[in-house]
Parts: structure tokens; C-alpha cells; sequence
């Protein structure tokens, strides 16, 4: 495992090395980070697929055209392109609630409507109302699948705290989604 200063280190040097064009150091910090962030992307859309790979290839091309921003010393590059890939995630989520239904005239491609899919959807968008501890907590022990004591010991903490911590995430995100589903049938039964 990389130490802290050495991981921010190699970090700078890449960030420099890519503001001045070496391709191949932005082809390491890619190579670093695309697995993880995939997952990461893959689990916030429920598994929705052909959405992460939308929201997936947002994050990319934002955090191109941002690079000059990332701080190494504020924070590991991949924690920095999943801070992106929320914010692109959640604005997703946005302009689906401000877009209205509309017909298909024939030339668009259907939307998948069925009930995995809007289940998906209604997790994608519980997880994106968490505040970010609860979720980080969540992705650490159902994506990262970690113990509560290799959680706690990698953010300084008590297995207890831990524990407690993922109880109230996992209740966050119960009454988040609960609340989603419930707008969800309110919505498609012409109600409030």
C-alpha cells in the first residue's frame, strides 16, 4: 500500500506532467483510476449500465477539461473523479425531474420502462440524496465489501462508530427511497 505522501507525490508529478501534454501521464492517472471509478459510477446507477457508462464518460471529460483543479494534496485523484461523477449523477437526476414526459414520435430510441429499471433508477437517486459520509460509508461496505473493522481502522474510528454510522446511512437511505418510491406512484397515479 502506498503511503501517504508518496501516493500525493506520484499524484503531482502526473497532474504536472499532464498540464504539460505528456499523454502518458494522463494514460497513468486514467489507468489508476477507470476501474474503480467504473464501479463506483456502476453502483450509484443501481447497475444501470447504459446511465453509467453516460455519467461515466461526463466524469472523464469533465475532469479533462478540469485537471488544473484536482489538488493531490486535497485528496486522492479517484476520490476527486467520484466527487465529480455525483455531481454529474445527481444534475442527471435533476433534469429528469425538470424534463416532461413526452411521446415518442417513432425515431427515438424507447426508454426500458420496466420495474428493474425504475427500481434502479429509485436507488440511484436515494443514493444520491445521502450526504456523502452515509454514502461513503455504504460504498465502503457494500461496493469495497469491507469489514466494519477494516472501515474502521482505515478511517481512525471505532468498530463501534462504524456500526453506527451504517445503521443510520442504511436508514438515510431506507427513507430516501421510500420517499422516492411513494412520489414515484403519486406521480404515475396522477396524484400530488
Amino acid at each position: 500500500m502506498m503511503q501517504p505522501d508518496e501516493r500525493v507525490r506520484e499524484e503531482a508529478a502526473l497532474r504536472r506532467a499532464v498540464l504539460a501534454g505528456d499523454e502518458a501521464a494522463w494514460r497513468a492517472l486514467y489507468d489508476s483510476a477507470y476501474a474503480e471509478l467504473w464501479a463506483y459510477v456502476v453502483w450509484r446507477c443501481a447497475g444501470l449500465r447504459e446511465l453509467a457508462d453516460e455519467i461515466t464518460q461526463e466524469t472523464w471529460l469533465i475532469a479533462v477539461r478540469r485537471i488544473r483543479v484536482f489538488d493531490p494534496g486535497q485528496g486522492r485523484f479517484l476520490a476527486w473523479l467520484r466527487g465529480i461523477a455525483a455531481n454529474v449523477l445527481q444534475n442527471h437526476f435533476r433534469a429528469c425531474r425538470r424534463r416532461p414526459q413526452q411521446e415518442l414520435s417513432g425515431d427515438e430510441p424507447a426508454c426500458d420502462t420496466t420495474e428493474v429499471r425504475e427500481q434502479a433508477e429509485l436507488i440511484g437517486k436515494a443514493l444520491a440524496q445521502l450526504p456523502d459520509h452515509y454514502e461513503a460509508v455504504l460504498r465502503a461496505k457494500y461496493l469495497d465489501l469491507m469489514s466494519v473493522a477494516q472501515i474502521a481502522l482505515e478511517w481512525d474510528e471505532t468498530p463501534k462508530t462504524i456500526e453506527s454510522l451504517l445503521t443510520r446511512a442504511r436508514q438515510a437511505f431506507r427513507g430516501a427511497y421510500e420517499k422516492l418510491a411513494g412520489n414515484d406512484a403519486r406521480i404515475r397515479e396522477g396524484g400530488p
